[in-house]
């Protein structure tokens, strides 16, 4: 996912993230809440014992209707997820829109969740709805397609589920440790465990907004499906309105010239939407990487004869010239940011883990009774082998890589994925991109001009540290409602399983109407982990002319940004570099009309604060999935040739 929205973010779900970097902070409206010890807050008939809440003995669970509603919900946000992470590189989490959606569905039906049945919902919409970053889809796949690799459905899904299965293994020896012992705060997880409390305390407010994400759905599906025969509604042709109304005037001509370089008017629901989530930092980021990448270095390329090919031609265009300092920039901030974190390398490297408990007991220490609700050491280590052997396997076949060098990936991953658990429990952010380049940059060495094991290993590290930090504020959250982990461990083993099977078919529904790094999907994610791998494997060839010092300077100023974010004085006013390099890969009016959501959300917050943190997330979230799902509608109609 990469990677980073950011810690100030208007109120975004849990995971949110940029396929680039990683997570942000969770929703402002509940980010800073912890166990709380107001006991007017705890639902009757619940007793405290240092949890929010703690169910009677006979409280239902694991139920199917509580799994197939997680499913569902997680699988339709994994499929959007497909959708706008293509576009922009972004994706976000299902957990609380799973409970939101799973509580309110039942409850209009007088069939309410219980608390933990709820939890389950939310556990296994998060692991469904992961599915579209941990699988690879939006960066290591279609990075791999414009690479001339053709992945079968079959081998693809056969992919997602081994290596995504891998970051579930991985986590449930540093639960113990890391939710029972440490108690990291994970506020994503904290933050879903109040949202459920919340609902059933206010089991109107609950529904209030699901009627809103749901009408926010419809208009956007339906706005979308309009603009698909109506093109001009989506991208209305200014510069050809005014060049017909005022022929030779100034401003038909200004208009002209900017839409050339991709600043015209863009109306996407669901990109409008994101603008009201990721909060100003980034969404001042983006406009300000598009003034610098679109206004200045791209047409300063074709001026200087760097890049004399069409506007927007990666192969000798001034897109791709501007491509490599937008990668430059946000791979530069993403490493430097990891390594001024090493603190969290260490802490997360030298402290026990659930595995020390074990091994003292083996050791002559009185052993405890087996906890029923305790995740079975047999479980979580065969199906780790077994998910190895799985990967080695697809990944020798699939991807022509050797099985020794499947293992090491594993193995590192394994490590990476500790430090993105911790990382995440400290800061709610999951390094995500970070995790992957350096799994790049050690396959440069071990692997060189091998372009498909080098991104094929980091989309390893990458599912092991989306689903492993996934799985722990899932895990964090189940802790606060006293849910058994054995039971939620299941859950998400089956809501990684149901997700597959949306987002394969999906993939290959958009990569098949369209065309993967084109104006309709540009792909970031992908193109950046493309450029990462050709560069490492070809060395400074595989630059166009000229650009290696536009490369060292972006690569400065993203260490500069990374030390800049350290001083907390200044930390809220300092761009993201990690935003500003997508603005370089995808069209300027991308990161327009995400400016545009951030207006409309200011205004909104000036007029009704009250409003605005009660339903910004679930508006938000409906413009976003509306447009998503009726975007998959779109594409089988542009295969179909009806319409477009």
């Amino acid at each position: 996912m990469a990677d980073e929205t950011s810690p100030d973010s208007n109120s975004s779900d849990s995971n949110a993230s940029l396929e680039l970097e990683s997570p942000p902070a969770d929703a402002q409206e509940f980010a800073s809440v912890e166990a709380s010890e107001d006991p007017a807050t705890w639902l009757p008939g619940a007793t405290h014992a240092g949890q929010m809440y703690v169910p009677t003995p006979d409280e239902k669970q694991l139920t199917l209707r509580a799994l197939v509603a997680g499913c569902v919900v997680g699988g339709v946000v994994a499929c959007t997820n497909i959708y706008i992470g293509l576009k922009i590189g972004w994706t976000f989490g299902a957990s609380i829109i799973s409970a939101v959606l799973g509580f309110a569905i039942f409850s209009a039906m007088g069939k309410r969740l219980s608390v933990l049945e709820t939890n389950i919902t939310q556990t296994a919409g998060s692991g469904a709805g992961a599915m579209a970053s941990a699988a690879g889809l939006v960066a290591a796949i279609p990075a791999m397609e414009m690479l001339g690799h053709h992945i079968s459905p079959l081998e693809l899904g056969a992919w997602a589920l081994s290596i995504a299965f891998l970051g579930v293994f991985f986590v449930v020896p540093l639960r113990y440790q890391m939710v029972e012992v440490e108690k990291l705060r994970f506020p994503t997880g904290t933050a879903t465990a109040e949202t459920v409390l919340a609902m059933f305390a206010e089991a109107a407010e609950a529904a209030s907004k699901a009627k809103v994400l749901v009408w926010a759905g419809v208009i956007a599906g339906l706005y979308a499906l309009g603009s698909h025969f109506f093109s001009f509604m989506e991208n209305p042709p200014l510069a050809e309105w005014a060049t017909a109304a005022l022929p030779g005037s100034a401003i038909a001509g200004a208009l002209t010239v900017a839409a050339a370089w991709s600043f015209k008017l863009y109306l996407g629901p669901s990109l409008f939407g994101a603008g009201f989530l990721i909060g100003p930092r980034v969404c001042l980021s983006l406009m300000l990487g598009a003034i610098v990448a679109w206004a200045i270095l791209a047409p300063l390329a074709q001026s200087q004869g760097w890049a004399t090919g069409a506007i927007m031609s990666y192969a000798d265009g001034p897109r791709g010239w501007i491509l490599w300092p937008g990668v430059a920039l946000m791979v530069s901030e993403a490493l430097s940011t990891l390594a001024f974190s090493w603190r969290t390398f260490v802490r997360a490297l030298s402290r026990p883990t659930q595995l020390a408990t074990v091994e003292k007991a083996a050791a002559g220490e009185p052993k405890k009774p087996a906890d029923p609700n305790a995740i079975p050491n047999t479980w979580w280590m065969g199906g780790l082998a077994a998910g190895s052997v799985l990967t080695m396997v697809i990944g020798s076949i699939v991807f022509d890589i050797a099985w020794w060098m499947s293992l090491v990936a594993i193995a590192l991953s394994a490590v990476l994925a500790i430090v993105a658990v911790r990382s995440t429990g400290e800061t709610d952010i999951n390094p995500i991109g970070g995790m992957g380049k350096v799994t790049q940059l050690v396959y440069g060495a071990l692997a060189p001009g091998q372009i498909a094991t080098n991104l094929m290993a980091a989309a390893i590290t990458g599912a092991g540290a989306s689903q492993a930090g996934d799985m722990m504020q899932d895990l964090k959250t189940g802790y606060l409602l006293g849910a058994s982990p054995r039971k939620q461990f299941l859950a998400q083993l089956v809501g990684i399983s149901a997700g597959v099977f949306f987002v394969v078919p999906v993939y290959y529904i958009f990569t098949t109407a369209y065309e993967i790094g084109g104006d309709k999907m540009p792909a970031p994610a992908a193109m950046a982990w493309k450029a990462m791998a050709e560069l490492l494997a070809q060395g400074l060839e595989a630059l166009p002319p000229h650009a290696e010092w536009a490369v060292l300077v972006a690569a400065l100023v993203g260490v500069a940004i990374s030390l800049l974010r350290r001083v907390k004085s200044i930390a809220k006013y300092v761009p993201s570099g990690l935003a500003c390099g997508i603005a370089f890969i995808i069209p300027a009016f991308y990161s327009m009309v995400m400016f545009f959501g951030l207006v409309a959300w200011w205004i909104w917050q000036k007029k009704n604060p009250t409003n605005v943190e009660r339903f910004n997330f679930v508006l938000a979230s409906g413009l976003i999935a509306g447009e998503g799902l009726m975007g998959i509608v779109n594409a089988t109609l542009t295969i179909l040739h009806i319409g477009g």
